[in-house]
């Protein structure tokens, strides 16, 4: 489905031979005139089918927030730009609202994360959670595969948990980059987080054990609220939050030891939602998310949030700007 035009490029070729090398120009003149507007080769953009409209509607959710919200929009767009019919259901609610949706057919795919989908429907205890990406995919996608659903291929991006300061705080202890480097240098300074982080392995009691860290708990879910206001010197805010896309404000330092787990997305299908939109559609939908980083997702939530954009008005920007739409 993604544009190749390998077969224009060979008919341009064989006219080439036709009508003489002369008309064609040398191989000089090629380079220095290759601005001409047909596509490249390697093109991403998506191809419309007009055959995929009679293939029914396909239902795309999403879960409440502005994440989720850009997701929804990404795949629905992507879906649309092939020819499919999409129904939204952007806000569908949590976690267990959208995975009851979906494996109950009211739905066709929703993006959830692989830490979620392990811990909330799979039993997995959130230590016991693989702390390599991949290995929480494989798990995660096994699992789903018993519910007749297919996980498809992760997102680069998690947004799991990060250690967060103020850009100040960071220039005052030397610039840390790492989360081993800034409690080596300041392992005193107050941390703000989620309640129940207190009581957790893969929380606060690791960063103690794992990391030397001696610092006072704030229980608090006010993140760079607790930053701003003098709180709290750190606080535990997620992979993709808008704010860490003000970098000359917040610093995130690097969890070099995989200590919290991976929240990478895997967008769930059903396999009867698979065999209707085809492989070539399902290669479509991994593509679009394979330049989404955390600093992209970062700065497409901060779109939403800070700027006030629509969803669908980010997700249609960063599809063109990463080159699917024109």
């Amino acid at each position: 489905m993604i544009s190749t035009y390998r077969k224009i490029l060979t008919m341009l070729a064989v006219l080439c031979l036709a009508v003489g090398v002369g008309a064609c120009g040398d191989d000089d003149d090629a380079d220095k005139s290759s601005t001409g507007s047909a596509p490249a080769a390697d093109s991403k953009v998506i191809e419309r089918d007009s055959a995929n409209a009679s293939k029914g509607t396909i239902t795309v959710a999403s879960k409440n927030f502005t994440e989720q919200f850009v997701l929804g929009e990404v795949y629905s767009q992507a879906l649309e730009a092939q020819g499919f019919k999409v129904k939204r259901r952007l806000n569908l609610g949590s976690e267990q609202v959208a995975y009851k949706a979906l494996t109950g057919g009211d739905i066709d795919m929703y993006p959830e994360y692989t830490g979620t989908s392990l811990i909330n429907f799979f039993d997995v205890k959130p230590a016991d959670v693989p702390k390599d990406p991949d290995a929480a995919y494989t798990q995660t996608k096994a699992d789903y595969a018993k519910q007749d659903i297919a996980a498809l291929a992760r997102t680069p991006f998690s947004n799991t948990y990060v250690v967060t300061s103020t850009k100040k705080t960071a220039d005052k202890i030397g610039n840390p980059k790492t989360m081993t480097e800034l409690f080596q240098k300041a392992p005193n300074l107050s941390i703000s987080g989620f309640p129940e982080c207190r009581q957790r392995q893969d929380c606060l009691l690791g960063l103690r054990s794992q990391f030397g860290y001696k610092g006072k708990f704030i229980s608090s879910d006010g993140k760079f609220n607790d930053l701003k206001g003098g709180n709290s010197e750190l606080t535990l805010a997620f992979g993709t939050d808008p704010q860490l896309a003000l970098t000359d404000q917040y610093v995130a330092y690097e969890d070099d030891k995989q200590f919290f787990p991976p929240y990478n997305i895997a967008l769930g299908v059903r396999n009867d939602a698979i065999e209707k939109i085809g492989p070539e559609a399902v290669e479509v939908l991994e593509a679009v998310q394979e330049p989404m980083t955390e600093t992209v997702m970062r700065e497409l939530n901060r779109r939403v949030e800070l700027e006030k954009q629509a969803p669908k008005v980010v997700a249609a920007a960063y599809l063109k700007e990463e080159g699917f739409l024109e």
